[in-house]
């Protein structure tokens, strides 16, 4: 049986759609040949907990391939997060207990066919963005065992990294689903706030958690991270998406970087954060220098400010059990009993302030973006310097869900020290696709081997899932760029997507009455191919720009020389009575030139 290790889900898909009936064998051969004594583990599924979970997926699998798009897929959990009839240790010993139900988020990926393998090393209760803090042992790096991991997440990114599974949950308050993907040259989506449930999740900052999902390629975590996403009453935290934001970034992105961006003396840090700007550059974007100094400020209040009180409230009972929790863990929570609710009020009004300072910052871009970590350092150097350390590996992530941000961590040019350097683009809540189609293009830019396993990049065209969140809308006229009436699909976020044509069974005519020229489409089996544009556009705002569409226009669904069906302007037909026939044009643009206008 050939090597399961390092398969992205496509792979993983491409193998059993050749032989579903494969999946046992498949999946048992591959726990076989992980080692029980890898401390990236906490816990591995038993043989017989293995066949309970694949029991029941081949029957649905074959009776319907497509309600399980993550069939037989294996997947590891970061021990904060339950699955039922497992422990559920949060790295604390003292503290594990069995989960009597999977946390929602693994019950939606089990529901689409996912298997869990097992659950990952952390720094105790997510405490940490170093993953040294356990009482498991410190998971090494994977491209130097000298050097930490990054944390807290810091098993899950282990085994994702050498291509144990094909995804897995880390969680992220400060940082944990961002600072190992930098450490390990993988992604890492921290998605926004409320849009994963957190129910089954133990807590570290109940406000600013949320579930994150690691994965060797941009596609792959958004493709999780939709199966995932969805409301959950249960959740009192849990959101709606308001289907407000982009589908994607523009093809050439207007991005904030830091104005003198710290690295803290780190030189090979330094150097990897100039050509990850040349590569953004060189793949068509344009940076702007920003004063980073409200996220900076906005930074420091999560641990060094009344913000850490929430780790207190959260770790309860176990801080009167010092002897039981790791000892800088123990340090730092503690220390929340220190601020008065006078404090904690002071604190979420300067947070509030701060946040607004910032969203107004973000508006003026597409997305800003950041190195994951300003600097690394080796096991030992933890030792001497844990907290100092630890605070600065958030320098450039611990502002994030204080201001309700998305982001994504993204594989960058390497240091040349031979470790890995990451960047990560943020934007403001529920632009998490935008951001992972931009990771689609990066990926395919830079052409950085898989996570550690020596995997080259797929070379084939990466697409994510269609949108439920979007309209794809062709657009045939006075709505094409550079239009009069362009700036009413932009104004709305709407992004463009490609221009094709339509199937060769439609007519076009211009409707030459009103103060901006106008076409007029009809379909018709005697027509032609007429050349159009695609946008897609929030769905949320798709009816105001219907509502701004005057007589005779209107939306209704064409259909395109592929096949595919999309919606776009159609228009009365007593209103083309004595309009201006222009098929043989084959689209408004060129029927301009023909009049010598633009």
């Amino acid at each position: 049986m050939t090597s399961t290790i390092g398969l992205t889900l496509t792979a993983w898909q491409q193998r059993y759609q050749q032989a579903p009936q494969q999946i046992s064998a498949l999946l048992s051969a591959h726990l076989a040949a992980l080692d029980t004594r890898d401390n990236a583990w906490i816990y591995l599924t038993t043989p017989e907990q293995l066949a309970a979970q694949i029991e029941p997926l081949l029957a649905d699998y074959q009776r319907d391939p497509g309600s399980l798009p993550l069939f037989g897929v294996p997947f590891a959990v970061k021990d904060n997060i339950d699955v039922a009839g497992w422990p559920t240790s949060a790295a604390c010993p003292a503290f594990t207990y069995t989960a009597s139900e999977d946390a929602v988020a693994v019950a939606r990926l089990k529901a689409a066919g996912a298997v869990v393998i097992g659950k990952t090393n952390l720094d105790q209760f997510a405490t940490g963005l170093v993953g040294t803090r356990s009482p498991f042992g410190a998971v090494s790096n994977t491209f130097d065992a000298d050097y930490v991991s990054g944390g807290s997440s810091s098993g899950s990114a282990s085994v994702l990294a050498r291509g144990l599974v094909a995804f897995s949950l880390g969680t992220d308050t400060a940082g944990s689903g961002r600072v190992p993907a930098g450490f390990n040259n993988i992604v890492g989506l921290k998605p926004t706030k409320g849009w994963f449930s957190a129910r089954g999740v133990v807590p570290a900052c109940r406000l600013n958690d949320t579930i994150s999902v690691f994965a060797l390629t941009a596609e792959d975590a958004f493709s999780v991270a939709s199966v995932i996403g969805s409301y959950d009453a249960g959740d009192a935290y849990s959101r709606i998406n308001p289907r407000t934001a982009p589908a994607s970034l523009p093809v050439h992105p207007h991005f904030a970087v830091p104005l003198n961006p710290e690295f803290f003396d780190d030189a090979a840090a330094e150097a990897a954060w100039d050509q990850a700007l040349e590569a953004l550059q060189a793949g068509g974007a344009t940076l702007h220098p920003i004063d980073f100094t409200p996220f900076r400020k906005l930074a420091e209040q999560l641990y060094y400010g009344a913000w850490v009180a929430e780790r207190t409230a959260a770790v309860g009972g176990m801080l009167d059990r010092p002897a039981e929790m790791d000892p800088v863990v123990h340090e730092i929570v503690a220390s929340g009993l220190k601020y008065s609710a006078v404090d904690a009020y002071k604190a979420e009004y300067l947070r509030a302030g701060l946040t607004r300072q910032i969203q107004e910052t973000l508006a003026k871009f597409d997305a800003l973006v950041v190195p994951t970590s300003p600097t690394i350092h080796t096991l030992e150097e933890m030792k001497q310097e844990p907290i100092l350390f630890n605070s600065q590996f958030g320098t450039y992530t611990n502002f994030t869900n204080l201001a309700d941000l998305s982001a994504l961590a993204l594989p960058a040019p390497f240091r040349n020290d031979d470790l890995p350097a990451g960047i990560t683009l943020i934007a403001p809540a529920w632009h998490d696709r935008a951001l992972a189609e931009f990771g689609l293009r990066w990926q395919q830019q830079l052409a950085l081997p898989l996570g550690a396993t020596g995997q080259p990049c797929p070379t084939r065209r990466a697409t994510l899932p269609a949108s439920p969140d979007h309209v794809r809308l062709a657009v045939v006229g006075a709505h094409l760029t550079g239009m009069p009436l362009n700036f009413q699909l932009t104004e709305r976020n709407a992004v463009w997507v490609e221009e094709t044509k339509t199937a060769p069974h439609y007519r076009l005519f211009a409707l030459l009455e009103g103060a901006i020229k106008k076409p007029g489409l009809m379909r018709d089996d005697q027509g032609a191919a007429i050349t159009v544009e695609l946008w897609d556009i929030p769905l949320a705002r798709f009816g105001e720009f219907v509502a701004e569409i005057p007589a005779p226009l209107g939306i209704g669904s064409l259909t395109l020389a592929d096949g595919r069906v999309v919606k776009g302007f159609i228009c009365e037909g007593s209103a083309l009575k004595n309009a201006l026939e222009i098929t043989e044009t084959g689209g408004w643009r060129n029927w301009l030139a023909s009049q010598g206008s633009h």
